[in-house]
């Protein structure tokens, strides 16, 4: 048998560099580009990453009163080891493969992104089921190069396509058409499987949706594409960002369609509507949701999406075919039955959305919780006095949501609910005190914080 840690020489032109990648908590994809013979002793060692990388926001600063445990500010190693799985041809004479980050015991390191989703993917196979993910991912094009974007401040930039925005339109200039081809192509050449782009509802934005499949394929794939789009937006001379709100008009979200299957039957399936197992994953994922929220809108702009009548969510509610719904229950179909998860904004960290996601439906099904009465109506502008809660509207809502979920604590650890809540109240404390403005539909503190790396 081959030695699963060895290094693979793939085939093709001579390997000149291996790049290592990864993300951090806020989702910024990271890494290392090292020479063949160095990657072939990480394989069986591991790479080196000095802990600071969980322990640095995004504005390069040190998040003093961390609770991440291992962050005692010695600057300690933590190892990323390659998933060979991922392994792939990035470029000509560059390979690319994603790794998971490890303690300096030989654990997982809890607050890895990826290791978290892990644990929620192992705990639902012990269960006895597999979960299919699919994600629509929505982002902004400008025609400005990231240069001129930089030297503007991201601000009055030119709407890639044109000014205007009606979604599903076609009649867009062909520099739009070219790009998303270019795209496209690219995520082909890498064996990113994608089912569809559409002009999304506001000017320059694009909808690109990464088909079903596994949840860590969907979430590894999900990263890539946004560095393939970032990578043609430069050669293109365009920029591209991944901000829930990069102007003050409409803003983009990254909605998670789930379903779970047991030996290749689709268990969300029922003739007559949702199953029983779909109904418990609901009741799962609304008693979770207002905790969850901090995952899903990681960032201060994330939360300058939620206004009614604006295509995001902003009631804890469920529906069937209902898309006014932070949930959607798509029924009665032995193929397409799933749950449509729209809280997500397009800046979030893919590995912490769907670790969130899957906890709740896992304590869902575990705990056999039901799910509350449908809404059928549209579930903006639902009165006060109606019983349904709006998501948390701020960082702050969903900080205190998050650190009262017990639910959440039980799944995700309270490891790592203590450290991401931690995280962001630092991030709130930035914006209030280093620049950003809460009375403006967006500041120019966060354009410069999030356009380039969210």
């Amino acid at each position: 048998m081959s030695d699963p840690t060895r290094a693979v020489t793939p085939a093709g032109p001579p390997v000149k560099a291996y790049r290592v990648e990864a993300t951090n908590h806020d989702g910024s994809f990271m890494g290392k580009n090292v020479t063949p013979a160095k990657f072939d002793s990480g394989c069986k060692s591991g790479f080196a990453f000095a802990d600071v990388l969980f322990a640095i926001d995004m504005g390069t600063d040190i998040v003093f009163g961390d609770p991440y445990p291992e962050w005692r500010g010695n600057l300690y190693d933590i190892s990323l080891q390659p998933d060979m799985n991922t392994l792939v041809e990035w470029k000509p004479g560059v390979q690319s493969v994603i790794g998971d980050f490890w303690l300096r015991d030989g654990s997982p390191n809890p607050i890895c992104p990826r290791n978290l989703m892990r644990r929620q993917i192992d705990r639902l196979a012990e269960l006895g089921y597999t979960a299919t993910v699919a994600v629509e991912i929505e982002t902004t094009l400008f025609e400005e190069s990231i240069q001129e974007a930089r030297a503007r401040g991201y601000r009055d930039l030119t709407p890639l396509g044109g000014e205007t925005g009606a979604t599903y339109n076609l009649a867009r200039s062909s520099d739009w058409i070219d790009y998303m081809e270019a795209v496209t192509d690219r995520l082909d050449e890498l064996g990113i499987v994608w089912e569809a782009w559409t002009d999304e509802a506001a000017p320059g934005q694009t909808e690109l949706n990464i088909a079903p499949t596994d949840p860590l394929t969907v979430a590894d794939s999900w990263v890539r594409t946004k560095q393939v789009m970032r990578e043609i937006a430069c050669e293109k001379g365009k920029s591209v960002t991944f901000m829930a709100k990069p102007t003050a008009g409409f803003g983009q979200g990254a909605h998670l369609n789930v379903s779970l299957q047991r030996e290749g039957e689709n268990q969300f399936y029922a003739p007559d509507g949702p199953s029983e197992l779909m109904l418990n994953a609901v009741g799962g994922l609304m008693a979770t949701m207002a905790g969850n929220t901090l995952l899903a809108l990681p960032q201060i702009t994330s939360y300058r999406r939620l206004v009614d009548v604006s295509g995001p969510p902003t009631t804890i509610t469920w529906g069937v075919n209902n898309k006014t719904a932070a949930l959607r229950a798509i029924a009665g179909h032995p193929k397409y039955s799933r749950l449509e998860y729209r809280v997500p904004g397009s800046d979030v960290n893919p590995y912490y959305a769907l670790a969130g996601l899957l906890a709740g439906i896992v304590a869902g099904i575990e705990k056999k919780l039901q799910a509350p009465p449908q809404v059928d109506e549209m579930a903006w502008c639902l009165p006060d006095d109606c019983g349904v809660e709006r998501i948390p509207d701020s960082m702050t809502k969903a900080i205190e949501a998050l650190d009262a979920d017990s639910l959440l604590r039980e799944y995700l650890g309270d490891e790592f609910v203590d450290f991401w809540t931690a995280s962001r109240r630092w991030e709130w404390m930035q914006f209030h005190t280093t620049g950003g403005d809460p009375y403006v539909d967006l500041s120019e503190w966060e354009s410069r914080r999030y356009f380039e790396f969210s």
